[in-house]
């Protein structure tokens, strides 16, 4: 990559998720520090200005709230201060009780939401619920989710469920309906329907602006979940058996949270991360959940959902359906959201559009290509950051290369994920020569001297690679080869060269 990629960097929101200022009114007739009306001369014109332009302001960032993880934190932390109900538990049941969440299944296994804390207030209230409840929308629109500093989008309801469970429990590492409450009700209803093979079980979507977001749109709004509800759900599944029996001690919500979602990778990126992290949900949920345990469980909540909804008992045979239809559909699941690694879409790290039209490969591909960008020759440890060389490489790409899109399929950052370059499906510009007959992926970096992360290159080698096998996007006999053995070039860097040429698949040999 050449040295004149310029970084960017996305700054964080810091938006108040309430408008203090939404009760103030202001009329002719008000008396502002002593003058009874607007006039054009002295203090008082100035102080009349000055309060418009505040009020307007205010009426400005009310209508520009922000859907963030951090926001929701900071409404979580007013809850907590309001009138002293801090404790986890009473926290928990005041947001389930303004958000509505009191469905069957949830009174079932959590009880009514009455709780001895003060009442919000009504502009509290109103946020959590529009937070917190969920609902796609005819527009495709998917509310009650939040973006996450670690880039992914999260559905608060199962997370809040999934948690409150867990603080009800006993004994650590056993909850009472745990699974039901965060993921298996809704995986049970998605695998007993019947859909088009074309759509997919899950789909994921696009905010309408990554500083600010406002509005996540659907990419498949006719998939019967969401990867919102999969990711909150996950969350809650980690964080639930993380607090159950108590062993989150005395720490309030919004620290769990804040402790969870915000964590700052240090140079060791996730080589050195805590274990309990939203970076690591997919790892951490496989080991609690475990396929045959999930399918289970979904067949059994679909049996209850039906129970406590007044419907007759299940029929053998068609409980013997169900749970053919369950555990089939589980394969995709399994494949997507546990043993593929996190991909971080285009629209996600705020891709521009293709240039021209796109050439589609023709699969499965038979080899792999290891690149490394040289320039960013930092590796990058956070989505802001990755997401930002990501625009840098693109740019560079198209605007002094001439090319119509960032030349790789994927590119691993050091944060915990994979970026989506030209994809699965369309044809790059990594290897010349070879682009028709592999995928190219690249590691955010310079790594002549020294190696990408452990975890970052776990996560090419054991996990996008098999993703692609299992999905016959790569043959189980791909070729990896290192982008030097089939051009004049130094890339992937000596030492790192060197690391891929113990990897499973590595090909001495040039194409062909």
């Amino acid at each position: 990559m050449d040295s004149r990629l310029i970084k960017h960097s996305l700054r964080p929101a810091v938006m108040q998720p309430l408008n203090a200022y939404k009760g103030l009114r202001l009329d002719s007739a008000s008396t502002f520090g002593g003058c009874r009306s607007f006039r054009m001369d002295g203090g008082c014109w100035k102080l009349a200005v000055a309060l418009m332009l505040l009020l307007l302001g205010a009426a400005h960032a009310e209508g520009q709230l922000s859907w963030r993880m951090e926001d929701f934190i900071r409404a979580v932390q007013q809850v907590e201060d309001a009138g002293g109900a801090s404790q986890p538990g009473a926290v928990l049941r005041t947001l389930r009780r303004a958000a509505g969440l009191g469905d069957a299944v949830v009174q079932h296994f959590l009880g009514n939401a009455e709780s001895r804390a003060p009442g919000l207030t009504s502009d509290l209230s109103d946020y959590v619920r529009t937070a917190v409840h969920h609902r796609v929308t005819e527009a495709a629109r998917e509310e009650g989710v939040v973006l996450t500093p670690d880039g992914s989008t999260v559905a608060l309801a199962p997370l809040l469920l999934g948690l409150e469970a867990g603080f009800r429990a006993r004994t650590p590492g056993r909850t009472r309906g745990l699974l039901q409450l965060t993921l298996a009700k809704d995986l049970g209803v998605a695998l007993s329907a019947a859909s088009s093979a074309s759509t997919p079980l899950a789909s994921d979507g696009c905010w309408d602006n990554r500083t600010a977001p406002r509005v996540f749109t659907l990419s498949h709004p006719g998939a019967p979940l969401t990867a919102a509800q999969v990711n909150g759900a996950m969350d809650g599944v980690v964080l639930g058996t993380r607090v159950s029996g108590g062993s989150a001690g005395s720490a309030r919500l919004s620290s769990l949270l804040t402790e969870y979602y915000c964590h700052r990778l240090d140079g060791t990126g996730m080589d050195g991360a805590p274990r309990f992290i939203s970076r690591r949900r997919r790892e951490n949920f496989k080991a609690l959940a475990p396929p045959p345990v999930l399918t289970r469980l979904a067949v059994k909540a679909e049996e209850l959902r039906r129970r406590l909804g007044g419907r007759s008992a299940m029929e053998a045979a068609e409980k013997r359906r169900l749970a053919a239809a369950v555990k089939e559909g589980m394969k995709e699941f399994v494949h997507v959201f546990m043993n593929c690694p996190p991909i971080v879409s285009r629209c996600s790290w705020g891709a521009a559009p293709y240039r021209g039209t796109p050439t589609q490969l023709s699969l499965p591909l038979s080899y792999l290509f290891i690149h490394h960008t040289a320039s960013p020759s930092q590796p990058c440890l956070s989505f802001e950051q990755c997401a930002a060389n990501m625009r840098s490489m693109q740019r560079f790409h198209q605007e002094d290369n001439g090319w119509d899109d960032i030349g790789y399929s994927f590119v691993a950052g050091s944060d915990g994920n994979i970026y989506e370059g030209r994809g699965w499906n369309w044809q790059g510009a990594h290897t010349s020569g070879y682009n028709s007959v592999g995928y190219g992926v690249s590691f955010i970096g310079d790594y002549t001297s020294r190696l990408p992360t452990q975890s970052a290159m776990a996560l090419v080698r054991d996990q996008l690679a098999a993703c692609a096998v299992a999905a016959g996007r790569l043959k189980s006999s791909y070729m990896l080869r290192g982008h030097r053995q089939m051009g004049s070039t130094t890339c992937p860097g000596d030492a790192f060269y060197q690391e891929i040429r113990r990897w499973d698949h590595f090909g001495v040999n040039g194409y062909g």
